[in-house]
């Protein structure tokens, strides 16, 4: 079968599809991945044809050019996903060859890809990173984590899809011209999608997120749907002696999120970790973190990406952001985390790690960034100091990773492409 996988975001919003898609590809399947053009490489190191999508994540609305870092408010967010989308339909329709027989769709380039599988009469299948049906059982993962009661969350999840229609009145309608359809409003399609028991696979685990008893039928969870590593693949030599050097460090990183002010953000880290008398591995990544101005021979700062495969099993507790993927792969290295949520879905995932007891309780960046820095760096310091000496985060964490090892969340998407009408 010819596969097309869209997918679009960051970072961690497009790894996993690169180790489903490797397995589909062994199972003798032809996939392709369209995402955004920085992801190109390690798309074709996964053995998958790359196709382009204009649409840049990190494209700032005109009215918050003036601010560096990841935008934290709902508003700030909303505009800057409504920019995303505007770019994001036209780019799908061109990715689509003629000779696709199947869309394995993302969450967020779902609410498009409906429209292309309309137009071209094939099957699509959801393959989504983070729940996204209404269910009383938790609060929409981008309502901050809290429940507000089985009413509560149901209401707030319908809400939550009413805002994504309108998030995607423009796009649709362009895209829908383009396509030659019919006029319809996002709503429309969405909801005769659900009436259809669209079906939707998510890649996460049901240790973290149990299938909710009141969502529809054809919405399945399958384990996670881990990023391909080479087999190769090794940590860069000043990593590896570092590592050897000591007792294992702890890992501070925050993958994709900016910050306003990266100077602080890494005097925080710094100081934090020399308060608790631990080692540390800075990874730089969007963040900018540092220890340009306070070098150490107890903290090395790693600009190039570094797989979580293979350096979490390394380290003793990780301080991050808890986008879905990290908060896996920290799971999956049975560690301890120590969440830094941003915004979005992250603060949903730092709630989810808590209550299986293998993390701290979140420290909110947006709160941290308000807070006077040594109070900011107090707070960090008493966490890592819980996230590396208290026995139970670190048996809960490993009681994690060997669930997490019984898994095997491709096999579900190969047998459900069996059941698919041809």
């Amino acid at each position: 079968m010819n596969i097309l996988i869209t997918a679009a975001g960051s970072y961690g919003d497009i790894a996993p599809y690169t180790g489903l898609g490797a397995r589909l590809r062994a199972a003798g399947h032809q996939v392709a991945l369209a995402t955004h053009d920085d992801f190109a490489p390690v798309v074709r190191a996964a053995g998958l044809d790359f196709r382009s999508l204009p649409a840049d994540p990190r494209a700032a609305h005109p009215a918050d050019r003036d601010r560096a870092g990841t935008p934290t408010d709902r508003r700030a967010l909303i505009r800057r996903a409504a920019a995303f989308v505007e770019q994001l339909g036209t780019g799908l329709a061109d990715a689509v060859s003629p000779d696709t027989e199947l869309l394995l769709l993302s969450t967020t380039t779902a609410p498009l890809g409906w429209h292309l599988a309309e137009a071209l009469d094939i099957p699509s299948v959801g393959a989504y990173l983070q729940p996204t049906a209404p269910t009383r059982a938790f609060s929409p993962v981008v309502g901050g984590g809290r429940s507000l009661g089985s009413w509560g969350n149901r209401a707030a999840g319908r809400l939550s899809l009413r805002v994504a229609d309108r998030l995607h009145t423009g796009a649709a309608r362009a895209l829908r011209t383009r396509l030659g359809l019919p006029p319809a409003t996002p709503g429309a399609v969405r909801r005769r999608v659900e009436a259809a028991n669209w079906p939707v696979l998510h890649g996460f685990s049901e240790l973290l997120v149990p299938r909710p008893a009141d969502w529809r039928p054809g919405l399945d969870i399958t384990g996670y749907w881990w990023p391909h590593l080479a087999p190769d693949a090794q940590l860069p030599p000043a990593l590896e002696d570092f590592l050897a050097s000591g007792p294992p460090p702890v890992s501070v990183g925050f993958g994709s999120m900016t910050a306003d002010d990266a100077e602080r953000l890494s005097a925080l880290a710094v100081r934090a970790l020399r308060r608790a008398g631990l080692r540390g591995v800075l990874l730089s990544g969007n963040a900018a973190l540092t220890t340009a101005d306070s070098p150490s021979e107890d903290i090395l700062t790693v600009s190039a990406p570094v797989p979580h495969a293979l350096l979490f099993p390394r380290v003793a507790a990780a301080v991050h952001h808890c986008g879905a993927g990290t908060s896996a792969a920290a799971l999956r290295a049975g560690i301890p985390s120590v969440p830094v949520p941003f915004t979005a879905d992250q603060p949903f995932w730092a709630a989810r790690l808590a209550s299986l007891g293998a993390a701290t309780p979140a420290l909110s960046f947006p709160t941290l960034t308000k807070l006077p820095l040594d109070d900011a760096v107090a707070r960090l310091a008493t966490a890592l100091t819980e996230a590396t000496t208290a026995p139970s985060l670190r048996t809960h964490a490993r009681s994690a990773a060997r669930h997490l090892a019984t898994e095997d969340g491709p096999t579900p998407v190969l047998n459900a492409l069996t059941r698919l009408p041809h």
